[in-house]
């Protein structure tokens, strides 16, 4: 059943209206009519049932029958904070990474950054990644969508990130020096509601000065396993490992 993200809080109501991208994917693409079934998410997180009663000049109505009585939020929140990469790799890592359970992606300017981002197109290009990221929570039944950032330098990605519980830097050269345990006991040590941001570089990895700054501020550095994995593998990579960590292993 298809599922539709609102911008309204849940106060009662027991009809709901749908306009804009959701009014056009329901009428123009899903060729959807009333008496059929949908699922709406408020912005509170909660999901219901809902039955379409009336289409309207840009406008669904849809009435409550029921709510969703299964949690689909990963127990953890979980920011993945990388280096700009080339072409549409930041784009696939939002839509996979949402898949996932990710709560909020922030990009960065990392020093071997190839990408440099245009202030000119900035607005445009966080539009096109809310909307990747609010399509791929509909189709993997999500009940909310992952918070999007513009990109910050990595001073301002410090200071970001002090309201973390845990924050951990995926490094290339830890994993080369033969760390295969430390994700799994920085995991074993973060408990349900909690927060992490993890730091993944560009191609060509994350520099020295980088590494250095992130560990002198209270990131620790983490192998993810024998292989090297590419800039938007890792991601995917570490969001696997935490839903086998905090769902799975139940």
């Amino acid at each position: 059943m298809q599922r539709y993200f609102l911008d309204d809080q849940y106060q009662g109501q027991e009809t709901v209206l749908l306009s804009g991208d959701n009014y056009h994917h329901i009428v123009n693409v899903m060729r959807m009519k009333p008496g059929n079934d949908i699922w709406v998410v408020f912005n509170g997180g909660e999901a219901a049932k809902a039955t379409i009663s009336s289409l309207e000049d840009h406008t669904v109505k849809a009435r409550i029958i029921g709510w969703e009585d299964r949690a689909t939020e990963l127990p953890v929140h979980v920011t993945i904070a990388s280096g700009l990469p080339k072409g549409d790799k930041w784009e696939w890592v939002i839509q996979k990474g949402t898949e996932l359970g990710t709560s909020q992606f922030v990009p960065f300017n990392a020093d071997r950054s190839v990408v440099k981002w245009d202030e000119k197109k900035s607005a445009r290009k966080l539009e096109r990644w809310k909307k990747i990221a609010k399509e791929a929570a509909e189709q993997s039944h999500r009940q909310a969508v992952p918070e999007m950032h513009s990109p910050l330098s990595i001073e301002q990605l410090l200071v970001f990130s002090e309201d973390f519980h845990h924050k951990i830097v995926a490094y290339e050269e830890t994993a080369k020096q033969g760390d295969r345990s430390q994700f799994a006991r920085k995991l074993s040590g973060v408990k349900k509601g909690e927060k992490i941001i993890i730091v993944f570089g560009p191609e060509g990895g994350l520099t020295e000065r980088e590494a250095e700054l992130l560990t002198d501020n209270g990131f620790v550095c983490c192998g993810l396993g024998p292989r090297i994995l590419r800039t938007e593998t890792a991601p995917l990579y570490a969001m696997a490992a935490i839903s086998y960590h905090f769902e799975l292993m139940e």
